[in-house]
């Protein structure tokens, strides 16, 4: 399969080489060409940074969500390979002070092994950082055992809120609350429509028949929790809404966000169809829905598919949900309140 590349081993460099050259108003490599950080630092001594170390090729996530009222610095790993423990602890180092630093870990192995011991080493040369763990994949893991669920689009609710929160000026243990009550009020489920290729090995991550589809794919191509065969939008949607209010019901008159997002190689055509069936399955369920998020953020590669995420903000998280803010890919929300669909 064809990939635009120089080499595989200038992947990752030449996408950084590339992102700050084009925002460098916003961003800039750190002293670890690995660390992009914001290009305009917030006074360290008045805000707790926000940061997160995560494999690449999932782009935008994490590296174009660096800026102002989001993360003030992505460490950028391989292709799907967490970054070593050595270059996550530069990147706290190069982003925080006194007011302390908030280490963002979405749960895969390898993020958590790596970002843990960096927060530890972090610790033991005098800095003040608490790591916050994020998971919302409902097919990860059963219903009473979230702790052990995979991080997946659902997160970016966690750093939009948090981001915005940190430029307020709150403080490290409550910014770490906050960002623990935004994960229980998020679930998130997928679905695989075709896979996408590797660049590192040119080959497809995985196999799937013409006429089905996988329901919980991960992030990596980890394995879903079942199939379906190929049917109108409206029955799958249905289908997966249904799941995640079977796992956290909300109650009637609860405001609500749809978080819809691509994997990589799905159109903006379908994504608004399929949150056009999302909003009337909450319309139908007296949920009102608000400040929605649509479009592909988290993928993987060209990967064909889309997830699901379902978010009930109290009024200060929809504050900072909906707050201004200066990023490279992060979108401006909307935040109007629908209480019909037709």
């Amino acid at each position: 399969m064809k990939k635009l590349l120089n080499a595989k081993e200038r992947i990752v460099d030449d996408m950084i080489d590339g992102f700050v050259a084009a925002y460098p108003d916003i961003v800039a490599r750190g002293s670890n060409p690995r660390v992009v950080r914001r290009a305009s630092p917030a006074p360290r001594d008045q805000k707790v940074a926000l940061l997160i170390g995560n494999g690449s090729g999932h782009e935008p996530i994490a590296m174009g969500f660096v800026g102002e009222g989001l993360l003030d610095a992505n460490v950028v790993g391989d292709v799907f390979a967490a970054p070593s423990p050595d270059i996550i602890l530069e990147g706290i180092e190069e982003v925080t002070g006194e007011a302390g630093a908030l280490l963002l870990i979405s749960r895969h192995e390898g993020d958590v092994i790596n970002g843990n011991a960096a927060a530890m080493m972090a610790e033991d040369d005098g800095l003040k950082v608490r790591s916050l763990l994020m998971y919302d994949d409902i097919s990860s893991a059963p219903k009473g055992q979230e702790d052990e669920r995979r991080g997946a689009a659902g997160t970016m609710f966690i750093y939009k809120i948090l981001g915005a929160a940190a430029e307020t000026g709150m403080e490290l243990d409550d910014l770490v609350a906050l960002g623990e009550d935004v994960r229980a009020r998020t679930r998130t489920l997928g679905a695989a429509v075709f896979p996408g290729v590797s660049p590192l090995t040119g080959e497809l991550m995985f196999t799937l028949p013409e006429d089905e589809i996988f329901i919980g794919m991960g992030v990596h191509g980890e394995p879903g929790v079942g199939r379906r065969k190929v049917e109108p939008v409206k029955d799958l949607v249905s289908f997966m809404v249904g799941e995640l209010l079977e796992d956290r019901p909300i109650e009637p008159g609860t405001t609500t966000i749809g978080l819809i997002n691509g994997s990589g190689g799905t159109t903006l055509m379908e994504l608004l169809t399929v949150y056009n069936e999302v909003a009337s399955i909450l319309s139908a369920h007296g949920l009102p829905a608000a400040a929605p998020m649509i479009g592909s953020y988290s993928t993987t590669q060209e990967m064909g598919g889309f997830s699901i995420s379902l978010f009930t903000p109290t009024p200060e998280m929809m504050g900072y949900w909906c707050a201004p803010h200066q990023s490279p890919y992060f979108p401006r929300i909307h935040s109007a309140e629908r209480t019909d669909h037709g």
